[in-house]
């Protein structure tokens, strides 16, 4: 995992992966982060409290990805989960946020879906 780093709401978090995938048509790209503090059990960051926090990593750590790579997907997805899962497993036991986003005109918009 990438080094850890501090978003808006106080937590911490870590790069766990990013992922492409192709969804209806369109190209996704997937930002996974290990976030501990949003665990359902002793976790102290809520959804509406990491909502700041997907915004501050699309703008500050998926834009830059994407420019130094070259890359233009049509949604850019910020997830959270509080402990290591592989993408698509099922484990009711671990707590998952996501946002997704598209990127017009260098900025992160959030993607109602």
């Amino acid at each position: 995992m990438a080094q850890s780093q501090t978003v808006p709401s106080g937590q911490s978090v870590a790069l766990s992966e990013v992922l492409e995938d192709v969804v209806g048509g369109e190209d996704w790209l997937r930002f996974r982060f290990v976030a501990p503090q949003i665990a359902r059990d002793g976790g102290t960051v809520t959804s509406e409290m990491a909502e700041a926090d997907f915004v501050h990593l699309c703008d500050s750590f998926a834009r830059p990805y994407l420019l130094q790579y070259g890359l233009a997907p049509d949604v850019v997805v910020i997830s959270f989960m509080d402990r290591q899962v592989a993408f698509g497993a099922s484990d009711p036991d671990v707590t998952q946020f996501f946002e997704a986003f598209r990127i017009i005109e260098d900025a992160c918009l959030l993607d109602v879906f």
